[in-house]
C-alpha cells in the first residue's frame, strides 16, 4: 500500500453536535417543521449525498423548499463548524502523523464544497493531506471522486477508510480495499480490514 484515503465524517471526525445546533437554529427561525431534529436523524444520514439527506429529513418539503432549506442550513453550519469544529475522534492527529511519514493520505467525501477545508482549518489538519475531493465540489459520486484522487496523484495501491455501506460501495466502485471504522456511523455488509478504534490503523499499516 502507498496511501490512505479517509471518509470524513464517522472516520475521522463526529461533527454532528455542532452541524445539529447550526440546522436546528435554521428550522427554529423557518419553521418548517413541527420539531427540531435529533442527533438520530443526523447519524442516519451519514454518507449520503446533500439531496438524500434533505429528502429524509424533510420528506413533507417540495423538492424547492427542500433546497432553499438545505441552503440556508449549510452556510449556517459552515460558521458554526468554523467557530466550534467537530470532536476529533481519539488520537487521530497523532495516528495522521505517524502515517503521514511513510503513507501519501487523502479525504474523499460527500460533503458540500468547503466543508474540508473548515475541517482543516479549525483542527490544523492539512499539513498530513496531500489531496481531498468531495461531491459539492465535482458533483460526482464518491467512488468517481476516489478514482479521480487515484488518477491525479497517480496512486498505486491505495485503500479507503469509511464507516459506511456507500463507503463500500465506493471503494468497490474505484476497485480497492476497504478498511471498516466500527466506531463510526454505520454498518457495512463487507470489508477487507477492521478497525475499533481510530488508533489500530497503525498495527495496520506500521
Amino acid at each position: 500500500m502507498d496511501s490512505v484515503i479517509f471518509d470524513l465524517d464517522g472516520t475521522l471526525w463526529d461533527p454532528i453536535d455542532t452541524v445539529l445546533s447550526a440546522w436546528n437554529s435554521v428550522i427554529r427561525n423557518n419553521n418548517p417543521t413541527k420539531s427540531e431534529l435529533t442527533r438520530k436523524d443526523f447519524e442516519g444520514t451519514m454518507g449520503l449525498q446533500m439531496n438524500e439527506i434533505s429528502r429524509k429529513l424533510f420528506p413533507a418539503l417540495s423538492y424547492t423548499e427542500r433546497q432553499q432549506l438545505v441552503k440556508v442550513c449549510c452556510e449556517v453550519e459552515q460558521s458554526f463548524l468554523e467557530k466550534h469544529g467537530g470532536e476529533l475522534y481519539q488520537n487521530v492527529e497523532k495516528v495522521l502523523k505517524e502515517l503521514s511519514k511513510n503513507y501519501k493520505l487523502y479525504i474523499v467525501s460527500n460533503c458540500q464544497d468547503g466543508y474540508i477545508e473548515t475541517f482543516y482549518k479549525y483542527h490544523k489538519l492539512e499539513k498530513y493531506f496531500l489531496d481531498f475531493e468531495s461531491h459539492g465540489r465535482t458533483a460526482l459520486s464518491k467512488g468517481e471522486n476516489i478514482k479521480l484522487v487515484i488518477d491525479r496523484n497517480n496512486l498505486l495501491n491505495p485503500v479507503y477508510v469509511g464507516d459506511t455501506e456507500g463507503d463500500l460501495n465506493a471503494a468497490r466502485f474505484a476497485k480497492i480495499p476497504f478498511i471498516f471504522a466500527k466506531y463510526g456511523f454505520g454498518q457495512v455488509s463487507q470489508y477487507d480490514n477492521e478497525i475499533e478504534s481510530f488508533d489500530e490503523l497503525l498495527s495496520i499499516f506500521l
